[in-house]
């Protein structure tokens, strides 16, 4: 293997043919390359997807009213759904496999925020503790709501770093009051989202909002996670609340415009059943655009094998052995392989990084490939390549060392 002599002579014979090497070489560099830059893509795609499903949790249903589309029981369709705190109450002690759960009431008046002299206008959002986990937010200062607060009636606000910067500057704003609509909130703490619409609003306990905003006991939806991960096991759930909510507001359960309920788990399973198919796609594609380039290899080994006929007749002559006219052309043809599929590999990984910052778009982004990945798939290539220049370099050991001399 590390015979100079032998290595003089293939790079010999690599200069004589450059333009021929140059083609195969680029085949193999052209069908790694694009295998980095499918597998890179498909990651962007994937990252980009899943950083939605990062805004809510995934093991999460989701649950909104509507208008009725369908009479029922002598009322007429078109009647508004208008969920309550029973809802909550029901659903939490329903026996399902409920975890985190929350209902929600947005205040729909002027919104008006204010500290000191400075106004802004979000989205006020009442809700329960468990939106936390709901909504995937992370508290950065002091703390998010808890029970305590709902229960007393506390007059508390968390608040996002969005608002913690248009407000308070350079002030520390957990516990400071600000005025929501005029009412005095303190602020206990603030959070950060995967969301830029959830960073646009902030959170008061629910019990307090209905109370000061004249919310009696209605609710705008409400969402709940749960432990279930098996899509039969979540559709007879959702069948479950369908029904009893039915029941209650007195709607028919198949009218799906009185009541929708979104599953992003259901949704984050389908997802990754469909990433699964493109990785398998991307694969199937750049193998193949592999396999063309190791082709290409062993063609260019049968021509180089046909091309040195009488040479090899004349080394066997002198008594070269098998094992030594199979390795110089096994070693020509690992050569041209590793270093153009390692050209191919560097191209691709560098292309996606200079890429990266500048694709960072809502279901696109962080396009990357695992090493690891690109490694094997290199290594792999290289072991095509010693096969592809096998079956070459055996004939050329096989054959008599008259019938090589009488080639023309």
């Amino acid at each position: 293997m590390f015979d100079l002599d032998k290595w003089q002579e293939i790079f010999e014979t690599i200069r004589k043919n450059k333009l021929r090497t140059i083609l195969t070489g680029f085949s193999v560099s052209w069908g790694i390359f694009m295998l980095i830059i499918l597998l890179g893509s498909g990651n962007g795609l994937q990252n980009g997807v899943l950083n939605q499903f990062k805004r809510d949790a995934v093991n999460s249903l989701w649950i909104y009213s509507g208008r009725t589309s369908l009479a029922f029981d002598g009322m007429q369709a078109g009647r508004r759904i208008q969920f309550t705190n029973e809802d909550y109450d029901k659903t939490k002690n329903s026996g399902l496999d409920v975890d985190k759960i929350s209902s929600r009431f947005s205040v729909f008046r002027n919104n008006l925020i204010s500290y000191k002299s400075e106004y802004v206008n979000y989205e006020i959002i009442a809700v329960h503790p468990d939106t936390e986990t709901l909504e995937n937010t992370t508290a950065i200062k002091g703390r998010f709501l808890n029970d305590i607060d709902v229960e007393n009636f506390r007059k508390v606000v968390a608040i996002s770093t969005i608002l913690e910067d248009a407000l308070f500057k350079r002030e520390e704003p957990v516990g400071k009051y600000v005025k929501i609509n005029g009412i005095p909130f303190l602020v206990i703490g603030t959070f950060t989202d995967h969301n830029d619409r959830d960073m646009q609003r902030v959170y008061v306990p629910i019990s307090t909002a209905q109370k000061v905003f004249n919310g009696a006991n209605r609710i705008s939806n409400m969402s709940f996670t749960t432990n279930t991960h098996d899509i039969d096991a979540l559709k007879k759930m959702e069948e479950h609340i369908r029904n009893s909510f039915a029941s209650r507001h007195k709607f028919d359960s198949s009218d799906r415009r009185a009541m929708w309920i979104n599953n992003n788990m259901e949704g984050y399973q389908r997802t990754m059943a469909l990433f699964s198919g493109i990785r398998i796609f991307v694969w199937i594609i750049g193998v193949f655009t592999i396999i063309a380039g190791i082709v290409g290899v062993s063609n260019i080994m049968i021509i180089v094998v046909r091309e040195r006929t009488r040479e090899i007749g004349i080394r066997k002559a002198l008594g070269a052995s098998p094992s030594s006219i199979i390795g110089l052309v096994l070693f020509e043809s690992v050569l041209i392989t590793s270093v153009a599929g390692y050209l191919g590999l560097v191209m691709g990984v560098v292309l996606l990084e200079v890429l990266a910052p500048h694709t960072q778009i809502e279901f696109f982004m962080n396009p990357s490939v695992d090493l690891d990945v690109g490694l094997t798939a290199t290594a792999v290539l290289v072991f095509a390549g010693l096969l592809a220049g096998f079956f070459p370099a055996w004939k050329a050991a096989s054959v008599r060392p008259i019938e090589a001399l009488s080639d023309e």
